[in-house]
């Protein structure tokens, strides 16, 4: 009998975990991945953290109303590796980003695809998240 529950409580316990886990990792419940859209804008903050970075930016929605746009991005140590440091963007820079939207349009957010930087070229994204360091970038990026 004691077998039986302790089996059942460890049983019950994993599939909460894993639950868990797997809601954690679930763009798809927060973002429409099968449409992409582009803003453009001024940098107003740079959250560069764990388990996602945060980049907020200050443009305009479809509309021409400017908005505050929450772009949801990988986390820092992941950026990192990807030559992504927490001196990349800095306020005011101005960006384009392209991303999944939110599924509600109200929120003004975004699951970055890419984004460049156009006054020195710099850029990130692709298929495997690549950067593009501009000349003084370089030396910073990945080791």
């Amino acid at each position: 009998m004691k077998r039986t529950l302790l089996a059942l409580i460890v049983t019950a316990s994993a599939m909460i975990s894993a639950g868990r886990a797997y809601a954690h990792h679930s763009f798809a419940a927060t973002y429409l991945e099968d449409k992409t859209q582009k803003i453009e804008g001024k940098v107003v903050q740079f959250l560069y953290q764990n388990p996602h970075s945060f980049l907020t930016v200050e443009g305009p929605d479809e509309k021409g109303v400017m908005q505050r746009w929450s772009i949801e991005w990988g986390s820092s140590g992941h950026l990192s590796r990807q030559g992504v440091t927490r001196d990349t963007l800095k306020m005011g820079d101005r960006v384009v980003v392209t991303g999944h939207p939110g599924r509600t349009a109200e929120d003004h957010r975004l699951h970055m695809v890419s984004i460049q930087r156009p006054a020195d070229g710099w850029k990130w994204g692709g298929d495997h998240g690549q950067v593009e360091p501009t000349d003084e970038s370089a030396s910073a990026s990945v080791r």
